[in-house]
């Protein structure tokens, strides 16, 4: 099957000038660009619009929603046509039977996904992180997808609970570094990790990750490294940040990419100081790529699931407890005061600034005053008045709270620097409380469009190219013969994201939040239309697990 795409603005990846060209991909791979000499099967006409390489979403926790969801939703929405899974150390395997709940309450409070729709919607066929990858392989999906190998479930499959309490033995990491070299000779892409002082999991302790010696670190790596192959990817800590990134790199001599560089509106030297160690560690010429997000790091919170407060210490108390407990904390004085003390010294007045978004009772301050004004008027703290009204609907308000990454200015600068790699949507986690799976088309419609922080090209590059060469994307991530067709045609003149939506569709009768996209006319993946003038073809699974990145 031939099939000619005629008419387009080709941006190919690389961040060459766009070009008008046509397209030939034959038996799912470009065969021609530019003028073309073989006759096709089908011709589409795509004057107008953009022709790209599919996009790819380097930082997803897809883990479980997967085994529920072979569309990848809603980032196949948006124009994606690869994802990179199992970051920040995170997974569902390998695991054991009496681990499976360890595993599912530390993606419930660490990444919020809903406790109910991992218990009901993951079917546990697996155990080893190989079996895993089979049972990904099994059913075709709409998007590719890449799995990275997470810390934190290989330290509960071998440590068990003490995981989260201490460091592990010589023969433990032995076992660890076994694991991990079948793992990557399945398909592993590489190894994830995290040291963040925030990633609180099951029962509110930290997760294992953060329990492991740096030297574990380091040996993991380097099975990794052993393999000839791979990606190290981590959420840096107080002991794992940008100079540690640098040597670990140098040392195995393979990528290393972190999470993330955040602009702060109060802080803005913060990034400046940031982008100046990354630069003398190496910068743009290195192995090391820190992460960046193009949108605000905006949650609906309710203090059911507290978890993005998770690094302040009395809100680790409220997620070290069952659902049905939490209320008792809110309702203690003494509590509230330890917590809003904590508040004020890790997020300073954002809690202040925060708003009721979502609620059935509370209708006279919805999108209305801040918390910070109606504590002004009724007495108290920001966090008392947070406190009653969710007391007052049995915990269920939905609060708006502006987190990081609030500052354009900052934001547009970070993304301009080459040595950044866009990623940190964070699709398939925090899915009732924000939505950033939308990004690509965000990036395109707020930063090219509207602000042209970026040209069309640069934008592109981020989003195909580079993470392709960062993550060892085989055939993917650039627009030129011989490589896989997957590839994405949109309306720069209306490319974006549509408004935000609560859905109950997760297993269990769990909702989440999703977007639409805008603009994006036509997808295809390995050749196949996965998207026609704007509108999914349904059951259109044409993607693979991408094994090694192949």
């Amino acid at each position: 099957m031939t099939l000619a795409l005629r008419g387009a603005t080709v941006v190919d990846g690389t961040g060459s000038p766009a070009v008008r060209a046509d397209v030939l991909v034959s038996d799912g791979v470009i065969t021609e660009v530019g003028t073309l000499t073989e006759a096709a099967d089908k011709t589409i006409d795509l004057s107008g619009l953009v022709l790209a390489p599919g996009f790819i979403d380097p930082h997803t926790h897809y883990d479980a929603q997967v085994l529920w969801d072979r569309d990848l939703t809603p980032s196949s929405w948006h124009g994606v046509t690869s994802v990179v899974t199992g970051n920040c150390g995170f997974g569902v395997a390998p695991v054991s039977v009496e681990g499976r709940e360890l595993v599912m309450r530390t993606l419930e409070n660490v990444e919020g996904m809903p406790l109910e729709a991992l218990r009901s919607g993951i079917p546990w066929t697996f155990e080893s992180f190989p079996q895993y990858l089979d049972a990904v392989a099994a059913e075709p999906l709409r998007c590719n997808m890449a799995v990275l190998f997470g810390h934190t479930p290989l330290r509960f499959y071998v440590l068990g609970e003490e995981a989260t309490e201490r460091a592990a033995t010589a023969a433990e990491i032995e076992k660890m570094q076994q694991a991990l070299a079948a793992g990557m000779a399945a398909g592993a892409i590489g190894f994830s990790t995290s040291r963040s002082e925030s990633h609180r999991g099951a029962y509110g302790r930290p997760v294992p990750s953060r329990l492991a010696e740096l030297s574990e670190v380091w040996a993991l790596a380097e099975t990794v490294a052993a393999s000839g192959r791979g990606t190290i990817e981590a959420t840096w800590g107080p002991d794992f940040h940008v100079e540690e990134c640098a040597r670990l790199a140098q040392d195995i001599d393979r990528p290393v990419t972190w999470a993330a560089i955040m602009a702060i509106k109060e802080n803005p030297a913060m990034t400046v100081d940031i982008e100046r160690r990354v630069a003398e560690a190496g910068g743009a010429g290195s192995k090391v790529f820190p992460q960046v997000a193009c949108r605000p790091i905006v949650v609906q919170l309710t203090l059911a699931d507290p978890a993005p407060l998770a690094n302040v210490p009395a809100f680790g108390e409220v997620l070290g407890l069952d659902h049905g407990r939490r209320a008792e904390l809110y309702g203690d004085p003494e509590w509230r005061q330890r917590a809003y003390i904590g508040l004020r010294e890790k997020w300073g007045s954002k809690l202040d600034e925060s708003t009721v978004q979502e609620t059935s009772v509370h209708m006279d301050v919805l999108d209305g005053p801040t918390l910070g004004a109606l504590a002004a008027v009724r007495g108290g703290t920001a966090l008392d008045v947070a406190c009653e009204l969710a007391l007052a609907e049995n915990l269920t308000t939905r609060f708006r709270v502006v987190m990081v990454n609030d500052d354009e200015e900052q934001v547009g600068r970070l993304l301009t620097n080459p040595s950044m790699l866009l990623g940190l949507s964070d699709a398939g986690a925090h899915t009732s409380q924000l939505c950033d799976a939308n990004f690509s088309t965000y990036l395109l419609q707020r930063f090219v469009r509207e602000l042209g922080v970026l040209s069309l090209e640069t934008a592109i590059w981020r989003l195909t190219g580079q993470p392709a060469q960062v993550y060892g994307l085989t055939g993917r991530g650039r627009l030129a013969p011989g490589m896989v067709a997957d590839l994405v045609a949109f309306d720069p003149a209306t490319v974006g994201t549509g408004p935000l939506e609560r859905v109950a569709d997760f297993p269990g009768g769990a909702d989440r939040l999703v977007a639409p996209s805008i603009g994006i006319e036509h997808v295809w993946v390995g050749g196949h239309h996965a998207r026609i003038d704007g509108k999914d073809v349904p059951q259109a699974r044409h993607g693979r697990l991408l094994r090694g990145g192949n």
